[in-house]
C-alpha cells in the first residue's frame, strides 16, 4: 500500500525497471496540474538515465486514472488557464511518446477521458479483465480531443469516432479486440502479465529497442517511401552497433546472444 501523500510514485528497482504509480486515489488519480507537473519531473529524469530500460505506469486505488478533474475545471472559468492546463497535459503524453525506452501501462480499473489518452499514449497496456475504458467528455459537453489524437492511432476510425462520440464505456475484452490493450488477465495476475512483458524487454539490447521504439513512431507519419527510406537507414545504423553484431555472431555461431546490457 502507498503511504506516501505524493502525488507520483517513483519507484525504480535495480534491474533498470521504474514504475510510477498515480497516487490520488480520492479524486481517482485525475490529471490536475499537480500530478502533471509529477509526471512531468519524472519523465524528464527518466529521458536523462541511459540505465533506465522499462517504465511501468501505475495507478492506485480504484481507478487507474479518470482523467482531468471537472470540478477542477469548473472552478476556472478562463481561456488562459484552460489553455494552460491542455498544454501542459500534451506535453507530458508527448514525453511518453519521446522516452527511448517503452512504457507499459498496468490497468487494473477505470481509464477514462485524458485517462484513456494515457493508455492509448503508452507502447504497450496490459489490462485486468475488470478495467473499463472511455472518452467520456462528451457526456458533459466536452468533446475529448486531445484524447483523441493517440486514440485515432490505436484503434480503428469508426470504433474511435464511436467512442468520442458516445462517451460510452468499453471493457477490457473489447479494448484488446481493437487494439488499445496487448493483454488482459485476471486482476490477480495483472502483475504477473506485466512483468511477463517486462522481462521480455530486458531480454533485448536496449540501443535496438531505443532505435526500434523512434523508428516505428517516425515512420508511421510518413508517405511508404520515406517511411522505407527512414526504415532501411535505421536498419543499418543499428547492424553497425555492437548489440546486433554480437546478436549476428551467436546466430551464426549457432548460441544464445552475450549482450551487456
Amino acid at each position: 500500500m502507498l503511504d506516501s501523500n505524493d502525488p507520483l510514485q517513483f519507484v525504480r528497482d535495480a534491474r533498470g525497471v521504474v514504475t510510477l504509480t498515480l497516487n490520488d486515489p480520492a479524486r481517482f488519480n485525475a490529471l490536475g496540474s499537480e500530478m502533471l507537473a509529477a509526471l512531468q519531473q519524472a519523465l524528464d529524469e527518466i529521458a536523462g538515465d541511459d540505465t533506465v530500460r522499462v517504465v511501468v505506469l501505475a495507478g492506485a486505488g480504484k481507478a487507474f486514472c479518470a482523467g482531468h478533474n471537472l470540478k477542477d475545471m469548473a472552478a476556472h472559468p478562463d481561456l488562459a488557464w484552460y489553455q494552460q492546463l491542455f498544454a501542459q497535459c500534451s506535453r507530458m503524453m508527448l514525453s511518453l511518446h519521446k522516452l527511448s525506452v517503452p512504457v507499459i501501462a498496468r490497468v487494473h480499473g477505470m481509464a477514462t477521458a485524458a485517462g484513456c489518452q494515457l493508455v492509448a499514449q503508452c507502447d504497450l497496456a496490459v489490462a485486468a479483465d475488470s478495467a473499463s475504458f472511455a472518452t467520456s467528455g462528451i457526456h458533459y459537453g466536452l468533446f475529448c480531443s486531445t484524447p483523441s489524437v493517440p486514440l485515432v492511432r490505436n484503434v480503428p476510425a469508426k470504433r474511435a469516432m464511436e467512442m468520442l462520440l458516445t462517451g460510452d464505456f468499453i471493457d477490457a475484452a473489447t479494448a484488446q479486440q481493437e487494439g488499445l490493450v496487448n493483454r488482459v488477465v485476471p486482476l490477480d495476475a495483472l502483475d504477473a502479465e506485466v512483468e511477463k512483458l517486462v522481462q521480455s524487454i530486458l531480454e533485448k539490447p536496449r540501443v535496438a529497442v531505443a532505435m526500434g521504439k523512434a523508428l516505428v513512431y517516425r515512420q508511421r507519419e510518413l508517405g511508404l517511401d520515406a517511411a522505407y527510406q527512414l526504415a532501411g537507414q535505421t536498419m543499418a545504423v543499428n547492424m553497425m552497433d555492437e548489440a546486433a553484431q554480437e546478436g549476428a555472431r551467436a546466430f551464426a555461431e549457432k548460441r544464445k546472444p552475450g549482450w551487456k546490457n
